[in-house]
């Protein structure tokens, strides 16, 4: 069962309330039977015992009473004896009785442990008082027969016999039920006592247990809550721009399902920003270009046309060099070459603007479908010449099953010629250059040119596609990144594997690698 994070919480303080509570109930009742049986002690088995120390106490006073009157010779004196004795009966009658409705009445009272007892007690009194009626009326009579002026020995000692028998035995009951009463009181407050101990240790017991139950639903409490503060770190992360923060929250309550909206948040926030970070990167390759293009129409427009004319003037100075003579061969000879050298010069600045145009008026592709294979068995058999006297070793591994790729075969020529020509500028003292097709794990044509040249430094990776940078010492930065441009325009790119260790030299060896969609 799934329980979201306000039902934890009330859960287990639920639990803390009603550990206490039930900690407050029992400490409650046992307060409350323990003042049963105080009040059962004070007021019930403390006043019966009083009750029946004073009946002995009548009792003796009246055996001591009933000796004098029956040893009195005179009869005067025995008469006032017998008068103040006869006001003994009727208290001690009256506390007999009234020690019996008390026990009777504590009977419905008392705990149920306690009843029988007290019921037994109440017996006990009833029987008490009906043998002091009795006593009382066998008093009566002895003591009218001694009131006379000379009484019968014989009766006299007889009767007094028999009346000392029954105050004797009276006072052998009222000890009894004292000794009994007393120990039922020392009794009860040894329970009590013991009781009370036990109810101590258990209150402390489930006090400890309510404190427990406390720790373990706070800390319970806290660990629901925990993810909070991971929560708040992670905000706290996306504030500062760091997108990278993934809390990693597991779980089904309220807290975890958003932890998780959160890290998909920070997941599309870091996507956005990379795609962001890519179109501004574009956007600036683009504004170079933007400024490249607008460089090449200025150079089309101010040195196209001179380096033609001087081009023409070359090849009529080469014609009339062809018919003229020199003082001597060596005059000739260098003549020759200073014109070869500006001829060279020119040729190269023709190519520099043809470059710097192509990039200012590189026309949209008419993408067809083009079979890759033969556009590079067509490229490496133009270079072979080059690549020959350059003594580089063609490698070609391509794959027959590669499909037709979406292209123009016009701008993949000059792609892959740039291509070309950059490995075997990179391995001025030969090496090998290796051509691979295939298909990628994403399902585009994949080509790959690797040379076994020096490599370039990590230095120089970050930069390599970036107009007007170049390795080389004569290079004008722009092959590469006409590349990359006609390539993003057919949808494909281009992009640089292995490019060694930053921190370090080159490694050995380049490839790129260039990706178009399948047609």
């Amino acid at each position: 069962m799934k329980l979201s994070l306000a039902t934890r919480i009330f859960l287990g303080y639920a639990a803390v309330l009603v550990t206490f509570g039930a900690v407050s109930l029992f400490s409650v009742a046992e307060m409350h039977r323990n003042q049963q049986e105080i009040r059962l002690i004070s007021e019930g088995y403390l006043k019966l015992s009083q009750v029946a120390a004073n009946l002995e106490s009548l009792n003796k006073n009246e055996q001591q009473d009933a000796e004098r009157i029956r040893d009195e010779p005179r009869a005067d004196r025995r008469r006032a004896f017998i008068h103040l004795a006869r006001f003994n009966v009727p208290s001690f009658t009256g506390q007999a009785l009234a020690a019996h409705d008390a026990a009777e009445a504590l009977v419905p009272t008392v705990p149920k442990s306690e009843r029988a007892f007290m019921q037994e007690l109440a017996a006990r009194f009833g029987e008490r008082n009906a043998q002091n009626l009795a006593a009382a009326t066998a008093a009566e009579a002895f003591w009218s027969g001694l009131a006379s002026e000379a009484p019968d020995e014989a009766w006299v000692k007889r009767t007094g016999d028999a009346y000392l028998d029954r105050l004797n035995g009276a006072a052998r009951d009222l000890r009894g039920l004292r000794v009994l009463v007393e120990k039922r009181v020392r009794d009860q407050v040894e329970q009590a006592e013991r009781r009370e101990r036990r109810t101590g240790i258990a209150i402390i017991t489930l006090s400890l247990l309510a404190i427990g139950v406390g720790l373990l639903a706070t800390a319970w409490s806290a660990r629901s809550l925990r993810p909070v503060r991971t929560l708040i770190a992670g905000v706290s992360r996306i504030g500062r721009g760091d997108y990278s923060a993934q809390l990693g929250v597991r779980g089904d309550d309220e807290i975890s399902v958003l932890a998780r909206e959160f890290d998909q948040m920070a997941r599309s926030l870091r996507d956005r920003e990379a795609q962001l970070k890519e179109k501004q990167e574009a956007l600036l390759r683009a504004e170079q270009l933007a400024a490249v293009g607008r460089i090449s129409a200025q150079i089309a427009h101010e040195v196209r046309n001179p380096l033609s004319s001087i081009g023409l003037n070359v090849e009529l100075l080469e014609e009339a060099f062809a018919k003229a003579t020199f003082a001597t061969v060596e005059e000739a000879r260098e003549s020759r070459d200073i014109l070869a050298s500006v001829m060279r010069e020119v040729d190269r600045l023709t190519e520099v603007t043809d470059q710097y145009l192509r990039m200012a008026r590189l026309p949209n592709p008419s993408l067809l479908p083009e079979d890759l294979n033969a556009v590079l068995h067509s490229v490496l058999d133009f270079s072979r010449a080059e690549l020959d006297r350059a003594r580089v070793e063609v490698v070609r591994e391509l794959d027959p099953s590669v499909p037709p790729a979406l292209a123009d075969e016009g701008q993949l020529r000059q792609v892959f010629l740039n291509l070309v020509r950059n490995s075997r500028e990179a391995m001025s003292g030969g090496g090998t250059l290796t051509v691979r097709s295939r298909v990628s794990a994403q399902g585009l044509v994949e080509v790959q040119i690797s040379d076994s040249g020096g490599g370039i430094s990590g230095d120089a990776v970050e930069r390599l596609f970036e107009p007007f940078y170049s390795t080389k010492s004569g290079g004008t930065g722009l092959g590469l990144a006409l590349s990359r441009q006609i390539l993003q325009a057919h949808g494909g790119s281009i992009d640089l594997d292995a490019p060694g260790n930053p921190a370090g030299p080159p490694a050995s060896g380049t490839t790129f690698v260039i990706r178009l969609p399948r047609a």
